[in-house]
């Protein structure tokens, strides 16, 4: 039996985005009991040039969740990039976990070779075919911002490893 379009994308998103949530409550424990407020950690970045922890996860909800209706053939939901509380944080999550949760394997299946569009303000409209947009794209994408939000976390002295980012702990 082969591996689904659907098998492929919406358990591995959901899963990559519950695993964020569980990895940004531990961040948020450890600056509260070290007395720091939540914005100094959602505002912490790894470099100077790279984007802060609230663009990460507001990143990586948009690619899991626009990932989905591409391959469903929708239009994505839009989020406003308005978060500044872990609370609003989990929300977003949460928001994006229901809205990918509402795709059916119908929807996804035999997208491999669907037309996808993804516009982009940096590269301009990129263009995909259903397979390489997921693999080429979508997952790399979440991934980097996944594990760059839990590399920021983890700078920051929470006490997370792998097990927390694969969802083993």
């Amino acid at each position: 039996m082969s591996l689904s379009m659907y098998q492929s994308s919406v358990p591995v998103f959901v899963h990559a985005l519950r695993n964020l949530s569980a990895v940004l409550r531990k961040g948020e424990a450890h600056v509260e009991g070290k007395g720091v407020t939540g914005d100094v950690l959602l505002q912490t970045r790894l470099i100077p040039d790279m984007m802060p922890l609230v663009r990460q996860v507001q990143i990586a909800t948009d690619i899991a969740k626009n990932g989905a209706a591409r391959l469903a053939g929708v239009d994505p939901l839009k989020f406003e990039d308005n978060e500044t509380s872990f609370e609003q944080l989990y929300a977003r999550i949460d928001r994006a976990v229901d809205y990918i949760g509402s795709f059916s394997a119908e929807q996804l299946d035999g997208s491999e070779a669907r037309p996808i569009v993804v516009p982009s303000r940096t590269w301009g409209d990129r263009h995909f075919e259903g397979r390489p947009y997921l693999l080429d794209f979508v997952l790399p994408n979440l991934f980097f911002h996944t594990t760059t939000a839990y590399a920021i976390v983890r700078q920051a002295g929470t006490g997370v490893g792998k097990a927390d980012f694969l969802g083993l702990s």
